[in-house]
């Protein structure tokens, strides 16, 4: 079976660093898109519509429900997220590479509808501490807020054997090198720019 995957899942605890890491291999790897989901949460200063979320009202989302163009969704926090079927079809069928940014259940249901074109990579704080801490310095949440998610974080680190790569965040230089490595040897090749930390 070819290793090649069309579907490079990405998942973590909230803190841990996935988004980052998307964001760097999205940069580095021209051949890639990133997966837009679904959400009915509000829409953060810095966040756009269509790119960051498709932002949703709960009965545009639970129009979608109905419709059957969600591969997965979840209610967390207080709000619905998903991925678009239609989405990611499209993709698939045009041969594109799409990089996704999702919870650990979005991770394996993924995998479940498409179980030959996903590679699952869960994204590890070093440990309980530092993940508190980068909450913390995000400054967008309460307190009470970032005990909800350092609660979750226990749930969702249970499951990361489940995935086909970890990747334990402790050093970013180091995490975007591994990262660069594991999409490179599952898409079409190396990327247009070397990585800007080098090869080691």
């Amino acid at each position: 079976m070819s290793s090649k995957k069309h579907l490079i899942v990405l998942s973590a605890p909230s803190g841990a660093g996935k988004t980052t890491v998307a964001r760097h291999l999205l940069s580095t790897f021209p051949q890639l898109r990133f997966s837009v989901s679904a959400t009915t949460r509000t829409m953060r200063a810095s966040e756009e519509h269509s790119k960051d979320y498709f932002f949703l009202t709960r009965d545009a989302f639970k129009k979608a429900i109905e419709q059957n163009d969600l591969i997965e969704y979840e209610e967390i926090f207080g709000n619905y997220y998903g991925t678009m079927r239609s989405v990611v079809e499209e993709s698939i069928s045009r041969g594109e590479f799409l990089i996704f940014d999702v919870d650990v259940k979005g991770a394996l249901s993924l995998r479940a509808a498409f179980p030959d074109d996903t590679l699952l990579i869960f994204v590890a704080p070093p440990n309980r501490e530092i993940l508190a801490e980068r909450l913390q310095s995000r400054h967008t949440e309460s307190d009470e807020q970032i005990e909800l998610r350092l609660s979750r974080a226990e749930m969702e680190m249970g499951h990361q054997d489940r995935f086909d790569q970890v990747l334990v965040n402790e050093d970013l230089a180091t995490t975007f090198l591994r990262a660069e490595h594991i999409v490179r040897a599952h898409t079409d090749g190396a990327p247009q720019q070397p990585s800007l930390f080098g090869e080691q």
